[in-house]
């Protein structure tokens, strides 16, 4: 929802703890990018900076919910996350910690947060804060960044209980128009005899940029056969393994595995698959499948696997 000059769009937050709603008004017009909505699941927020290849973090269990938006005004991170801070404070909401850029851990520290994807989340890794916060047993943490014309915010918060009512906006991913339901069928049934076969098997066409998590625009069959099959086969569990060429340092590259795994988790929950059946993981670059000499080599080794981790 686009709000005009002057107004601003209300983040409404439900609490256990509060007789009301909790009502944040985000710094300028800003638009919804998405919004995943996630029950019975958990979230290890971070309360620490990345160092020496570790974080500490504060696990949380409940619906697990995020929400990226579009700030359509170029203003600075602290613009964007301040008046959020004092909105938070004022409504009882206690800082665990904050950081800024170099200081949260750079490269590492965003790679290894729970971010929404490219276009819906820009991150700058140059110009980025962060927030962690809690209210009872409730936790919430605040991601801004920006482009030169625009600001991002994303809040990813576990509320313990049940999923909350309101649930529009959520992404989801759809077949495209023009394909038959007999090919996503068909796919779906390659892929679910590859894994039985197999064990493992490469989603091909899920293209990543170096250095980066997003899953570049387009339809990705793949995928989307993915999603198919766990439908038709809810007794199944995967564990989704992301890969880099590599550029990097291990540390960096194992994050940066991980969070592409995330992504394509984050695509198939979107797309109606059950989160608790998925996991996801990185390996870095310690599995090439080419070498990492040319840059088609380099460009194969980016990629995400699906493994099949039923044993019945």
């Amino acid at each position: 929802m686009w709000r005009g000059p002057g107004l601003a769009l209300a983040l409404v937050i439900p609490s256990a703890t509060l007789a009301a709603p909790l009502a944040l008004n985000l710094p300028g017009p800003a638009t919804e990018t998405a919004r995943i909505t996630e029950p019975g699941a958990s979230y290890r927020m971070p309360v620490g900076p990345w160092r020496e290849g570790e974080m500490e973090t504060r696990l949380a269990e409940g619906t697990v919910e995020q929400v990226a938006w579009r700030i359509a005004e170029a203003m600075t991170t602290l613009d964007l996350l301040g008046p959020l801070r004092a909105q938070l404070q004022a409504a009882g909401w206690q800082v665990l910690y904050e950081c800024e850029t170099e200081a949260c851990g750079g490269f590492d520290f965003r790679y290894d947060l729970l971010l929404m994807t490219e276009p819906d989340m820009h991150v700058d890794l140059g110009d980025f804060r962060y927030l962690a916060a809690v209210q009872g047993d409730e936790v919430l943490s605040l991601m801004v960044s920006r482009s030169q014309a625009s600001g991002f915010v994303q809040m990813t918060r576990v509320q313990p209980g049940e999923a909350p009512e309101e649930t529009g906006g959520q992404a989801v991913l759809l077949p495209d128009a023009e394909t038959p339901p007999s090919v996503v069928s068909g796919a779906a049934a390659s892929i679910g005899a590859t894994l039985e076969a197999q064990g493992h098997a490469v989603l091909e066409g899920l293209d990543f940029a170096s250095g980066a998590a997003r899953l570049e625009a387009g339809d990705n069959p793949a995928l989307m056969a993915l999603a198919d099959w766990l439908a038709t086969n809810p007794a199944r569990r995967i564990a989704l393994v992301g890969h880099t060429d590599a550029s990097g340092s291990l540390a960096a590259n194992l994050a940066l595995s991980k969070q592409r795994a995330a992504a394509v988790r984050q695509a198939l929950i979107a797309a109606g698959a059950d989160g608790k059946r998925i996991e996801a993981q990185g390996v870095g670059y310690l599995s090439p499948r080419a070498s990492n000499l040319t840059e088609a080599g380099r460009m194969a080794n980016r990629r995400v696997e699906v493994i099949l981790t039923s044993t019945e």
